[in-house]
């Protein structure tokens, strides 16, 4: 989630007050840290995967679900248990935002070796033993991106109104035309603010109430940094189409399967004068975004060409970045992020030592959400330079996340490896976003892609045609990029493009790989190529059909108490049972074989 400390916090009127004060000395740390590393090099790989959890208690007497809200006194427990008696203790236990989510992620990160990848899965199956360990009966931890019934302050007070979360419904042959949803206790905000056919929500906990799967790495250095950040940030939303997850909304069926847009309606702390519907008066700048959204300007050299959307900086800011030596796309980057105001302050970190403290530029960074994050080091450590890929739902099982992760992990090392290059106009990026979240846009969805990888570098393998055959395309001759389906680019199409699963597969046959971990590997690429081929579905996909089938459902695009509960407890018996069948199993699992 981010930073997250402990103190006094703040109101809304109080945090204001020191607003630039924290932006001013944000800025001092984080040029402290850079003067500090930025030379800094061959620093090894270093990854490590975050995986949030839902608590949930079955009450198969009345056969409902809800959620547990007792995820504090959890965490404790396992960190009384693991961390503070081991400090080599293999998990890590962290709180996330809401009272029913705990964090888990690996006790060290992981290393360079080929081998790390056949630790990942045991990693998560030990983390979700240790947490099943110490919950109270009935009491079960699952991994599901949106609870799917009903369910901050300093948010609704900056933006001066409940934020406003309005999902396109899936309209079913009985959903009412149109789709109109009533508020018995509304002083009429609500009606104001829900449009017809959309599913209304207007609090931050149903967006950041949902969980994701995410991967930090580190770098050999900065520019190498910076090179990732760039390339993966063409990726975050073919990734998060292929890990679809979350089609239910307050105990609607929606139009969407991703989260994405739900979390970044949900944070969206902007006033009215900052999203354009007032003249400025009270507030400096026009802002185009909610705080939790894509990326909106590339940092390396190679991507500059590319930042094609309008970009709002703080001027100030900018000129004393470059003032004090930091380049301009690095300067115009940090001077975005500081356009926001601090959301969450503790009377105890107002006052700190810039040298040797970062709260104040983490407390803007760590809440700038966005699908891709630059992360400097933290003051005086052995970490270095490092990148967060934040687009992805969280899978059902530990097999399923340890292979999303893997992928990546992989793709960052092909990518360095091969010099390849990915980049398309920033522009574009965001439009493939905006299709990702749709329902089954991992079947119908056409992205935008670039034709030839490994254009202006040395290959290692031999560059496709750029021929079109096949190819639902608006480009050029002479575009770099075209319309693609993800089976295109996941999988590959002869004449058309390569394909990034037989990219990795000549990766790992150049590598030295003992035959247990190349197992485990094609295992975890297999079930991506199938869920990009739509061999597989994904788990959106999945939780429709079973919607869809159940006896209560009344084609009406309601989630009842009994559909959610024989949905969750089928959830919860697959994973069960596809840990019985032994590793890897649950690739090829038929999503209503256990129904």
């Amino acid at each position: 989630m981010g930073l997250l400390s402990q103190g006094s916090p703040l109101n809304w009127e109080e945090t204001k007050k020191h607003a630039d004060h924290v932006r001013k000395h944000g800025i001092l740390q984080f040029l402290n840290i850079y003067n500090k590393v930025k030379e800094r090099q061959r620093d090894v790989l270093k990854w490590g995967d975050e995986v949030e959890y839902m608590l949930v208690e079955m009450d198969d007497n009345n056969e409902k679900v809800r959620l547990v809200l007792n995820g504090k006194d959890v965490l404790e427990i396992l960190q009384e248990k693991g961390e503070k008696i081991n400090p080599n203790h293999p998990t890590l236990w962290r709180p996330e935002y809401g009272s029913y989510m705990i964090e888990g992620t690996p006790g060290q990160p992981y290393g360079g070796t080929m081998s790390e990848f056949n630790t990942v899965e045991d990693n998560m199956g030990k983390r979700r033993r240790e947490a099943a360990s110490v919950l109270n009966k009935n009491e079960t931890l699952l991994t599901v991106t949106s609870f799917p019934s009903t369910l901050t302050r300093n948010i609704r007070h900056r933006r001066g109104e409940k934020v406003a979360i309005n999902v396109p419904i899936f309209k079913d042959k009985n959903t009412p035309s149109p789709f109109v949803e009533t508020f018995p206790e509304d002083d009429g905000e609500a009606a104001r603010a829900a449009l017809p056919d959309h599913i209304y929500m207007d609090a931050m906990g149903f967006g950041m109430g949902n969980c994701c799967l995410q991967v930090t790495f580190q770098a050999c250095s900065i520019s190498e940094a910076r090179y990732l950040y760039d390339q993966l940030a063409t990726f975050c939303p073919i990734v998060m189409a292929l890990s679809a997850a979350s089609p239910f909304y307050r105990g609607f069926v929606s139009d969407i399967d991703c989260r994405w847009g739900v979390i970044s309606a949900s944070v969206d702390d902007r006033t009215r004068e900052e999203r354009g519907l007032e003249p400025l008066k009270n507030n400096k700048f026009r802002i185009n975004k909610s705080r939790y959204d894509s990326i909106d300007s590339y940092l390396s050299c190679c991507g500059e060409k590319y930042n094609d959307i309008e970009l709002t900086i703080d001027e100030d800011i900018n000129k004393q970045l470059l003032d004090a030596g930091i380049d301009k796309l690095l300067a115009q980057h940090i001077a975005h992020l500081f356009i926001r105001d601090p959301l969450s302050l503790f009377q105890e970190k107002i006052h700190l030592d810039d040298e040797n403290e970062s709260d104040h530029f983490e407390n803007l960074q760590s809440t700038n959400w966005q699908t891709m994050r630059f992360k400097p080091p933290p003051p005086n450590s052995d970490i270095g330079w490092r990148v967060e890929f934040r687009p992805m739902e969280v899978q059902l099982t530990d097999f399923e996340n340890s292979a999303y992760v893997v992928f990546i992990v992989l793709l960052t090392r092909v990518i360095l490896s091969y010099k390849l290059d990915f980049l398309i106009p920033l522009s574009k990026v965001d439009e493939n976003m905006k299709v990702a979240q749709k329902r089954n846009a991992v079947q119908e969805g056409m992205f935008y892609f670039r034709k030839d990888a490994f254009k202006g570098c040395n290959p290692v393998l031999d560059p496709p045609s750029t021929a079109q055959n096949g190819v639902e395309s608006e480009a050029k001759d002479g575009e770099e990029f075209t319309l693609m389906s993800i089976d295109t680019i996941i999988n590959g199409k002869e004449g058309v493009f390569h394909g990034l699963i037989p990219m990795l597969n000549c990766y790992l046959e150049n590598m030295e790989v003992d035959v247990d971990t190349r197992c485990t590997i094609l295992n975890y690429l297999k079930l991506i190529k199938k869920r990009a081929s739509g061999e597989l579905m994904t788990m959106a996909k999945w939780m429709r059909e079973f919607a869809a089938k159940h006896p209560q459902y009344k084609q009406d695009s309601v989630i009842t108490d009994k559909i959610n509960y024989d949905l969750l407890h089928n959830l919860l018996e697959t994973n069960t049972n596809s840990k019985e069948k032994g590793k890897n199993e649950i690739a090829s699992y038929d999503p209503f074989k256990f129904a």
